[in-house]
């Protein structure tokens, strides 16, 4: 059956999926500014990926879920600290808003906002999954 919930923690899902893609596909480009940037974007593309996997395979995990809500709140403030201070170490100056950045970080906060809204609803049991024509 597809509920709300189905339809929300998929939409999350692609989320992770989408920024994994675009952070991964940014990594070159940010390698050639220097180390610190190049790894940051390096590791929010594994983050992000080993998220979208891992909320696939346990859909009821709410560490997942707790954890897409941390990668996608700690990407937001570093993006909105890179535009507009720069960041210390990474990026002395503050860098330039582009349309690709700001297609991603809609895309990020509606993903945060499906693991909040996730997050708190109650509880579900793990209970295995019955595989379909099977008997109880």
């Amino acid at each position: 059956m597809i509920t709300a919930d189905v339809i929300e923690r998929d939409a999350l899902i692609v989320a992770c999926a989408i920024s994994a893609g675009v952070h991964a596909a940014l990594v070159p480009e940010h390698l050639g500014e220097g180390a610190g940037p190049g790894l940051g974007f390096a590791a929010a593309a594994v983050l992000l990926a080993g998220l979208a996997v891992g909320l696939t395979r346990y859909p009821a995990s709410t560490a997942a879920l707790v954890g897409a809500a941390a990668v996608f709140a700690g990407l937001l403030t570093s993006y909105a600290l890179a535009t507009t201070t720069g960041l210390p170490l990474l990026h002395a100056d503050p860098e330039p808003i582009d349309g690709l950045a700001l297609a991603t970080k809609t895309i990020e906060a509606l993903g945060l906002l499906a693991a909040v809204h996730l997050l708190r609803r109650p509880a579900v049991p793990l209970t295995p999954l019955q595989s379909k024509g099977t008997l109880a």
